[in-house]
């Protein structure tokens, strides 16, 4: 018999595969191959513990290639700063990594998040043409906009 775990990861592969949304579909595929292995006891916390730490530094290295490669280099900055879309482009990065720091600490705290989330993606790729950015900063808007909806004085 098939757990209801194992129904929910094959649901969200089927969903991933109807969006096209590969991140998904490798997550689950390693996923049941964790479980396939029995490793998933021992793993399974693990990565739940350091995983999103680990995605931070991955994506945080593959930011910084261009810098590291010469691709982008002093000249490039200095020229960037003329441009008023380069200005927005800043405010707009630094904006966005704030709210995912908030994303990463509800993330943590609130795992039920990542689910709704996942499903929000999968709805938005499937149904508006949507792109799959990523949970941290869908959690950090979600917590912008919780943290707003609580400071509500009617809804006490």
């Amino acid at each position: 018999m098939l757990s209801s775990s194992t129904i929910f990861l094959f649901i969200l592969f089927l969903l991933g595969y109807i969006a096209k949304n590969q991140a998904i579909m490798v997550a689950v595929y390693i996923l049941f191959g964790m479980k396939l292995l029995k490793i998933d006891d021992k793993l399974f916390p693990y990565i739940q513990d350091k995983g999103i730490g680990w995605g931070v530094i991955i994506i945080t290295v593959a930011v910084l290639i261009p810098i590291a490669t010469g691709e982008i280099g002093f000249k490039d900055l200095m020229q960037s700063v003329k441009s008023y879309h380069a200005w927005v482009a800043l405010i707009a990065g630094i904006f966005v990594a704030v709210v995912a720091r908030h994303g990463l600490s509800l993330l943590a705290n609130d795992p039920e998040i990542t689910t709704a989330l996942v499903i929000g993606t999968i709805i938005a790729v499937v149904a508006f043409q949507g792109v799959a950015v990523g949970p941290l900063i869908g959690a950090g808007i979600a917590y912008v906009i919780i943290r707003m909806i609580d400071a509500l004085p009617f809804l006490k």
